[in-house]
């Protein structure tokens, strides 16, 4: 439970240091920030997506599994090939990387919807950017 509360936290920290334009009805889409994998895909980055989720989900899977072999390797000590320090050393590793793929995933997503408009921004003229929408609004 503390690491959850710790997170949140650190999230919204995080959220506040970045500055992040969520004005003008966008505070809806912060939850899809929060979640690993689901801002990529609001923000239309589907591979990059799965690749997040499923490092996340395996980085999950191998935390519970050390954590488990962890607390049961009092009771059969020869069924394991390690000994139990090292369960705990990769249990923790597990769990180290939990909280790089989550805020990895979290800042690039807040990153890329930064570059939403980017290419359109970098076409217009610092000089007279009027002439240059009206331009582009006119071939199409």
């Amino acid at each position: 439970m503390k690491f959850y509360v710790i997170l949140i936290i650190m999230t919204c920290n995080i959220l506040n240091a970045t500055k992040a334009d969520f004005s003008e009805g966008k505070k809806r889409d912060i939850p899809y920030y929060l979640v690993p994998g689901v801002g990529q895909i609001k923000n239309k980055k589907i591979v990059k997506s799965i690749i997040l989720i499923g490092a996340e989900l395996v980085a999950i899977n191998y935390w519970l599994l050390n954590s488990s072999i962890y607390k049961d390797y009092d009771s059969n000590p020869d069924r394991y090939d390690l000994r139990k320090n090292r369960y705990l050393e990769k249990r923790n590793k597990y769990a180290w990387w939990i909280g790089i793929i989550y805020f990895y995933s979290m800042l690039d997503s807040i990153v890329d919807k930064h570059f939403v408009d980017f290419n359109e921004i970098m076409n217009n003229s610092i000089e007279n950017p009027t002439t240059v929408k009206k331009e582009n609004t006119d071939e199409k």
